[in-house]
């Protein structure tokens, strides 16, 4: 299936033309059939002769896609970010949370960039953005706008109170257009899971505990907002499947799309707010070491490439090492060094144990420097 995850191409964000990235999804699990069963305390069982009516949900009042647009427009912004070496720009939406500037987005959208431009959907207003933090597991993302003050800013709902069946409203920044298109479609799964590929970067992404909906979700809404039928954000927009339009006579799943809960973002969200870093939450700037590294058997990380003029290569690591520990604490492989680095800023230094490829070990101390959101 076609996972369209966000928008690139040619030039930065003052201008050029844009590719739209397409990543693939795959569902590795859709949902499960719920059921109650219970007694009454203190009346026993309920005899041959007694039926327990079922309890059936109150039907949501229809949904208006028209003036749902128009009311949560104001409230979303369009994103651009620009990454290095070759000044290709993913486009992508965002949601604005306080009148001050903060926008919640998804972090695939500003995954490398060296800078993120945002503009209000409503008049075009371009304002700088700084990553205040995000989730990569998540695909959540928070930014902070240079210089806002006065913004809309979204209401914010529960995805806790989502039945399937629930008409939603998926609206964004589809084909990196920069205007709010908006789709409407029906919850279909509370508990996806998906594994995305980005085809900007080659890498794969599972995502769990996703909103499914039964709606052709494009590239360009990433980041945008999953609205109930009292205009509430109950979602962040991260993936999409399907087909919109297959060629005639063949056989495709439907469109579906994919978004975040809003109850987990928010949590992500109040984790970067507090300023403290998780396993998986980085707060701050990015700090790298500037290497590519796969894991080592039986434990550590390789380094495949050590990228010149960065502090690695600067401290002689070299392609064939092995990085066994960060602070004398051991790496058990890649993963586990990048989330050790993830903890730190630009500027720290940190203490490498190192496995030489002659076999000797060694302990190298390398000042970190400023990278791109990993």
């Amino acid at each position: 299936m076609g996972n369209q995850w966000e928008g690139a191409g040619p030039g930065g964000p003052s201008g050029g033309g844009r590719v739209l990235v397409t990543v693939f999804a795959v569902v590795l699990a859709l949902g499960a059939l719920f059921g109650y069963r219970g007694e009454i305390p203190g009346l026993g069982r309920a005899g041959p002769d007694v039926a327990v009516a079922p309890v059936r949900p109150v039907p949501r009042p229809p949904l208006d896609p028209r003036g749902l647009t128009r009311d949560i427009s104001p409230v979303l912004v369009n994103v651009t970010a620009a990454a290095r070496p070759f000044g290709a720009a993913a486009a992508g939406s965002g949601i604005v949370l306080t009148r001050d500037g903060q926008v919640l987005t998804s972090h695939h959208v500003v995954k490398g960039a060296k800078t993120v431009q945002v503009s209000r959907v409503t008049d075009g207003a371009v304002y700088t953005a700084e990553v205040l933090g995000y989730d990569a597991r998540a695909d959540i993302a928070l930014l902070d706008l240079s210089g806002a003050a006065g913004l809309a800013t979204a209401r914010i709902g529960r995805s806790a109170d989502l039945r399937v069946r629930d008409e939603v409203l998926a609206i964004g920044n589809a084909g990196g257009s920069g205007a709010a298109t908006a789709v409407t479609g029906r919850i279909s799964d509370l508990d996806s899971t998906i594994m995305a590929f980005n085809e900007q970067d080659l890498s794969r992404q599972p995502l769990t505990g996703m909103l499914e909906i039964e709606a052709p979700v494009s590239s360009g809404q990433s980041g945008g907002a999953l609205t109930d039928h009292t205009g509430a954000v109950v979602g962040v927009i991260a993936a999409a499947s399907g087909e919109r339009d297959p060629p005639p006579g063949d056989t495709v799943d439907p469109p579906n799309g994919y978004a975040v809960p809003i109850d987990s973002a928010m949590r992500i969200v109040r984790q970067i707010r507090s300023g403290t870093p998780t396993e998986t939450v980085h707060i701050g700037p990015t700090a790298t070491l500037g290497v590519l590294i796969s894991d080592a058997g039986p434990r550590g990380a390789r380094i495949d490439m050590a990228i010149p003029g960065l502090p690695a290569e600067e401290a002689g690591l070299v392609s064939g090492e092995i990085i066994t520990s960060v602070d004398d604490r051991p790496v058990t492989g890649a993963r586990a060094l990048r989330m050790a680095i993830d903890t730190r800023r630009p500027a720290e230094v940190v203490r490498l144990g190192v496995l030489g490829v002659d076999g000797g070990e060694r302990v190298v101390s390398v000042r970190l420097v400023a990278g791109t959101p990993g």
